[in-house]
């Protein structure tokens, strides 16, 4: 990223009072005390400017017409949001093919998690709004089914980041900010589900099946400790 597009950026974060490269997230009144902004909150809640694909258009019109122009504006603000953000995170330490480990790992981990049916490691991996949503699928399925059986197949076929968008807690000071990621998982994975009485009633974990998964993972660049959990599933 050139200074110049840094520079560019940073301007733009309170442009006409509205986010453009990161949201500000509210915080109670709870939290300010004798002037001092205390923050505590664990996730904003919610996923900020959340993946949608853009359909392909072409060179012509792209270029040599007002709608064109305007859509390659819009790519462009888009792309410099990601790059921001990503500009701030490797500040603390990140380094992509680590971070994509250590995803793949947590992806592993959630998807055993939800299998297994246990709750109170699966709320340590995820957010809280999150674990509510997961919870309910967990008893969900478990009215349908007795058990299941899921594995991942390794390696994994593809892992990207898809957006990257920063969530500011704080206008007067931007490192008191959360990062969410959007990653796009294409695995090959097994499943099988059995009734009460170990039938197989789903399912064939005798075959792989090629899943694809968006999943929006979070972090707290402000709180000592803090990792990366998942925030959200974009559903396309």
């Amino acid at each position: 990223m050139t200074l110049r597009s840094t520079m560019a950026a940073k301007s733009l974060i309170f442009s006409n009072d509205k986010r453009l490269l990161s949201t500000q997230a509210k915080v109670p009144p709870q939290a300010r005390q004798m002037g001092a902004l205390k923050v505590f909150m664990l996730s904003p809640g919610f996923i900020h400017d959340p993946y949608a694909p853009r359909e392909p258009i072409p060179f012509w019109r792209r270029w040599f017409t007002r709608n064109g122009w305007k859509r390659t504006k819009e790519d462009i603000i888009i792309e410099l949001r990601s790059a921001y953000a990503i500009s701030k995170l490797r500040k603390t330490g990140y380094n992509k093919q680590k971070f994509y480990k250590e995803a793949v790992d947590l992806y592993k981990e959630i998807n055993t998690l939800m299998a297994n049916g246990d709750k109170s490691i699966l709320r340590k991996a995820v957010t809280e709004k999150m674990y509510s949503t997961l919870k309910n699928e967990i008893k969900q399925r478990e009215s349908t089914w007795s058990s299941v059986y899921w594995e991942l197949v390794e390696p994994i076929i593809k892992i990207r980041t898809l957006r990257a968008r920063l969530i500011g807690v704080d206008r007067n000071d931007l490192s008191k900010a959360f990062i969410q990621l959007t990653l796009e998982f294409l695995t090959k994975q097994k499943f099988e589900a059995y009734d009460s009485k170990g039938a197989v009633v789903a399912g064939d974990k005798t075959k792989e099946i090629l899943v694809r998964d968006i999943w929006v993972l979070e972090k707290s660049m402000f709180h000592p400790g803090s990792y990366w959990r998942l925030c959200g599933r974009i559903k396309l």
